[in-house]
C-alpha cells in the first residue's frame, strides 16, 4: 500500500505527460522517494533484507498503473551485479547512490550490426599499460542521455572463441569521448546510440574478471529476464479495456467478457512465473532459465491480448492519446505499438526459446 501511496503522490499528470512525450521512461521524484524509505535497496536481488517477493510487488504496483519502471529496472539490474560481482570499492562508491533512487544507468550490450547476438560484439577495450582503450558504438542504450552509470560489455581478446574474449566496465557518463544521439521508437520510447572514441579507463572500472564479461552479462541477464518488469503489462491493458467496454456498453457480449476472462487468465500465469523468478532471485541464485520461461510466456501473452482487445475496438483502437475518439483513451494503441517491443528487448523469444530447450529440456544445441 505504501508503495502504491508513492506512485499515486509523485508520479504526477505533469510527470506523465512529460514520459509520454519524451520517450524517456523514468521519474526521478518517485524514485528518490522510493530510494529514501528504502524499498529500492529492499528489491535488489541478493542484497535487499526484505520478502523475497518485494521485488515482483514493486514492479507489480509500477505496471499495474502504467507507471514509468524502464529506469528503475535497469538500476535493479546494476545493483544485482555489483552485488554479484562488484568489487568492495565498487560497492561503496556507487551503489548507495543506486539505491537511493538518485543515479541512473544504462546497459551498453547491443551494437547496430549485433542486437541479440552479443557474443558477436566489436566494440574494443586495448589494453594501454594499466588502463584501456574503448572504441565503438552501442545500441538500444536506453536511458544514456540521463545516466549516470553505463555497463558496458567490450571485446578484450579477439584471438579467443567469442564468448571468452568478453570484459564488462563501469563507467561514469561523463568520462571522455563518450556520446549519446537519440534514437525513437514505435512503442514512443528513446532507446538511444551510444559512441565511445577513444574512451580512457583504468582499472577500477573493470567489472568482474578481465575476459570474464560473459559471465557478468549473464547475471545482468538473469534478472533482466522475466525478473524486473514487462511482465505484468496485461493487468493495466485489461483494466482500461474494461473501464472502455463498460462505457461503451459492451459488457452484455459473451464474446467479449470471454476475451477478458482469457487475457485474465494469462495474466495470473504471468504472476505466477514472476514470482517464482523473482524468489529465485532474491535467493541468491539466478534465474537464468525461470527468467527465461517467464518472458517467453509473459510477452506472448501481452501480444495475444493486445489482438484480442483490437479484434474488438476496431479502427477506434489505432487511435492514440489526445483523440476523442480512441478506444480507451488512446492506451490500446499504445499497448499495440509497445507490445512488440517486449519481445526483442532483454533477449528475443527466439533466445529465450533456445535457453529453454537446451537448459531445462536437454535439447541438443540449435545454433
Amino acid at each position: 500500500m505504501e508503495v502504491r501511496q508513492l506512485i499515486h503522490d509523485n508520479y504526477t499528470l505533469e510527470e506523465q505527460y512529460r514520459v509520454h512525450e519524451t520517450g524517456t521512461y523514468n521519474c526521478r521524484p518517485l524514485y528518490r522517494a522510493l530510494g529514501d524509505r528504502g524499498f529500492i535497496e529492499r528489491a535488489i536481488p541478493g542484497l535487499g533484507k526484505g520478502d523475497p517477493l518485494e521485488l515482483w510487488a514493486l514492479f507489480n504496483e509500477f505496471e499495474k498503473v502504467d507507471a514509468p519502471g524502464d529506469a528503475l529496472s535497469v538500476i535493479i539490474i546494476l545493483a544485482g551485479i555489483l552485488s554479484h560481482v562488484g568489487s568492495d570499492e565498487q560497492k561503496a562508491r556507487i551503489l548507495p547512490s543506486l539505491l537511493s533512487g538518485r543515479s541512473m544507468a544504462s546497459l551498453g550490450y547491443s551494437e547496430p550490426d549485433y542486437g541479440s547476438d552479443l557474443a558477436s560484439i566489436t566494440t574494443r577495450a586495448e589494453r594501454d599499460g594499466d588502463s584501456w582503450v574503448i572504441n565503438g558504438a552501442k545500441m538500444w542504450t536506453t536511458m544514456a542521455h540521463e545516466a549516470d552509470w553505463l555497463v558496458l560489455l567490450t571485446r578484450t581478446d579477439p584471438s579467443v572463441p567469442p564468448h571468452k574474449g568478453l570484459t564488462t566496465f563501469i563507467l561514469p557518463m561523463d568520462t571522455p569521448g563518450i556520446s549519446v544521439q537519440p534514437v525513437h521508437t514505435m512503442g514512443n520510447e528513446r532507446v538511444n546510440a551510444t559512441f565511445l572514441d577513444e574512451v580512457r579507463v583504468g582499472p577500477e572500472h573493470l567489472l568482474g574478471d578481465e575476459h570474464g564479461g560473459w559471465s557478468v552479462l549473464a547475471v545482468g541477464l538473469s534478472f533482466e529476464r522475466g525478473v524486473v518488469g514487462d511482465t505484468n503489462r496485461g493487468v493495466s491493458l485489461l483494466r482500461r479495456f474494461h473501464e472502455w467496454a463498460s462505457a461503451e456498453g459492451l459488457m452484455a457480449q459473451p464474446a467479449i467478457r470471454q476475451r477478458m476472462a482469457s487475457v485474465a487468465i494469462e495474466n495470473e500465469v504471468s504472476k505466477l512465473l514472476t514470482q517464482r523468478s523473482a524468489w529465485f532471485a532474491a535467493a541468491g541464485k539466478l534465474p537464468t532459465v525461470e527468467g527465461a520461461m517467464t518472458k517467453l510466456f509473459a510477452t506472448k501473452a501481452y501480444q495475444h491480448a493486445v489482438r484480442c482487445f483490437h479484434e474488438t475496438a476496431g479502427p477506434e483502437g489505432l487511435l492514440s492519446f489526445g483523440d476523442d475518439r480512441a478506444a480507451a483513451d488512446g492506451w490500446l494503441d499504445y499497448f499495440s505499438r509497445h507490445a512488440p517491443a517486449c519481445t526483442i528487448r532483454g533477449g528475443t523469444t527466439e533466445i529465450n526459446r533456445n535457453t529453454v530447450a537446451e537448459r531445462h529440456l536437454g535439447f541438443p544445441r540449435a545454433r
